[in-house]
């Protein structure tokens, strides 16, 4: 299992007018499996995925702006699993901070699963 903690990126995700224009911060959370045999048995990229193409695909994702984690989370992890067909297992996890509700709320998260 590879995982990407913690990446955190601004953007305009939200069902509010003020989301929409203010944005707000998100982390993103990533942790998939592919076959790793032939990485560990080579140490060659060729035979592992590239986490930096990875986290490319994230951050372009997250800069296209959506109304609901659920959209913006499953849009992710369907392009994830486009671009890299060797991952056999997936979970993504989006975190809103400080989302606007009548109270204290540190964070609202959808995870969403490719199995």
């Amino acid at each position: 299992m590879v995982r990407l903690n913690n990446m955190q990126f601004r953007g305009y995700h939200g069902c509010l007018e003020s989301e929409q224009r203010d944005g707000n911060w998100f982390r993103v959370d990533l942790a998939y499996d592919y076959d790793m045999r032939a990485a560990i048995r080579t140490d060659d990229l060729a035979n592992a995925i590239d986490y930096s193409a990875i986290y490319e695909v994230i951050r372009e994702e997250m800069a296209v702006p959506a109304k609901l984690l659920e959209h913006l989370a499953g849009r992710i992890l369907n392009r994830l699993t486009d671009c890299f067909p060797k991952i056999s297992y997936a979970e993504l996890t989006v975190t809103k901070f400080n989302p606007p509700l009548d109270g204290m709320v540190e964070s609202s998260s959808v995870t969403v699963v490719y199995e």
